[in-house]
């Protein structure tokens, strides 16, 4: 039996059928959010997005793991079966202290899998990720790597206009790519230029085709959103946690909350996901109310 923290057991015969909990501090976490769909498209989901108080990245370690545990009771409380830190922020800073809240509770963030993936990856050990200026200035991806990888050769450089570009829908065209070749252009003409592209925030994965054509279609782009789906996907089924249902039977599949700016949101959400959700499906929440 697993306890919640509002002290609801709940029997393991039917923990199959939970939903899994995904949180960010915004609505990058929803490329995670569909690349989990893809990947487990028989599950249910509870997604998360802290709008009132992002980003996280500006925010001292302190803050960003008390909010962190916030979200994660909320999720918790209405009752999930594993739980996604869709952001990198959070993964970096707050991963250890929601295992240490919740020990019996899978809990899975975007850093390690996306590191793990870019490792395997680069077949020269030169890697280059592009991130948050929280997130680079951090270092989460580069100690992350170079765990895995102690030979490789790391270039991490903050893209914070390509958060911009993504939450406005601009995918593609001369603009987003000019804005990438003034990012990315020192690095991948240098003599000996990265091979592997790791994509460190969950915004850039809406732009990445035209950051394939910016970086040269012999530099593989590792999606972190995509490798964090995988690594779910092998630990559910390790577990033997998978949901037993068809996806057409279980009714909703995601249900949405936000902590402010429900249109904004249901607006933005379109690029991410690929398809519209009304401003009305999502419910406004007060999250500084839940414990944490």
């Amino acid at each position: 039996m697993l306890k919640s923290d509002s002290n609801k057991t709940v029997g393991v015969d039917h923990q199959n059928e939970l939903p899994i909990g995904v949180f960010d501090s915004g609505v990058g976490g929803l490329t995670v959010l569909r690349a989990l769909q893809h990947h487990l498209p028989n599950e249910r989901y509870l997604y998360l997005g802290d709008t009132a108080r992002l980003p996280y990245g500006t925010k001292s370690a302190d803050t960003i793991v008390r909010y962190s545990l916030q979200a994660a009771s909320v999720l918790v409380r209405r009752g999930i079966k594993c739980l996604v830190i869709a952001c990198n922020t959070a993964s970096a800073t707050a991963l250890e202290a929601l295992r240490e809240r919740y020990p019996a509770l899978p809990i899975i963030g975007v850093v390690q899998p996306g590191a793990q993936a870019g490792c395997e990856a680069s077949a020269t050990g030169r890697i280059a990720v592009v991130a948050t200026e929280g997130t680079v200035r951090g270092g989460a991806y580069q100690y992350a790597i170079a765990a895995i990888r102690p030979d490789a050769r790391i270039e991490a450089m903050a893209c914070p206009l390509f958060v911009s570009l993504a939450e406005e829908g601009w995918t593609s065209g001369p603009i987003v790519e000019a804005i990438a070749h003034r990012y990315l252009d020192t690095v991948f003409s240098a003599p000996q230029p990265p091979d592997t592209l790791l994509l460190g925030c969950t915004h850039f994965p809406v732009i990445r085709q035209a950051l394939q054509k910016v970086v040269g279609p012999e530099v593989t782009i590792v999606d972190s959103a995509q490798t964090t789906a995988v690594a779910l996907s092998s630990l559910l089924t390790s577990m033997g946690w998978l949901s037993k249902q068809e996806g057409q039977s279980r009714g909703v599949a995601v249900r949405f909350m936000a902590t402010d700016g429900r249109e904004r949101f249901a607006r933005v959400a379109a690029y991410f996901l690929e398809r519209s959700i009304p401003a009305d499906s999502v419910e406004l929440i007060d999250i500084a109310l839940a414990e944490g």
